[in-house]
């Protein structure tokens, strides 16, 4: 009986693994990392060169003191310092991660699924024209045929007094 239930485990284990969603959340993680150090690089050299022609090339650099002289004497640091420049450097980075999803990813997704839609839409509309059609026609044909059996028209599938062409049984019943 414990086997059982060790395989049961085993066996919803496998299952939760082999479902679509985890894999695909497995190869995201994956890429994000990847695309995490395409970012940083990106970010080391280009944004911070460009921000070092006015100042230092490496933001981790720019501080401020908030109390105090902020110096290191004798391998302690005096002073309260507040580091901008890496806060600066983690918001350009989400920034420029942000805006590449956005513009290379999202946008063109949601570009295709509009369209998608729409072309979707516009056959769902066919099918409902030709239906209803279809539908104007079962009823036509309904009503010749009760109108037939109340008049005992003789076989010619009108009721008396009803010939080609007149009233809405005449599409159709011509045989």
């Amino acid at each position: 009986m414990v086997t059982e239930k060790k395989v049961g485990v085993l066996e919803g284990f496998k299952t939760f693994l082999m479902r679509g969603n985890v894999i695909d959340l497995a190869v995201a993680v994956v890429i994000g990392a990847a695309f995490t150090q395409v970012v940083n690089s990106v970010v080391k050299g280009v944004i911070n060169p460009l921000v070092g022609a006015f100042g230092t090339k490496n933001l981790d650099a720019y501080s401020s003191c908030l109390k105090g002289p902020c110096q290191v004497v004798n391998g302690q640091a005096e002073g309260i310092r507040i580091l901008w420049g890496s806060v600066l450097g983690a918001i350009l980075t989400f920034v420029i991660t942000a805006a590449v999803v956005y513009f290379l990813i999202v946008l063109p997704m949601s570009r295709y699924l509009a369209r998608k839609a729409a072309r979707d839409a516009a056959k769902e509309g066919t099918k409902e024209v030709v239906e209803l059609s279809e539908l104007e026609v079962l009823k036509e044909i309904r009503d010749a045929l009760v109108a037939q059996s109340r008049g005992g028209g003789a076989g010619t599938g009108f009721a008396p007094g009803a010939g080609p062409g007149s009233g809405p049984s005449s599409a159709g019943s011509s045989s």
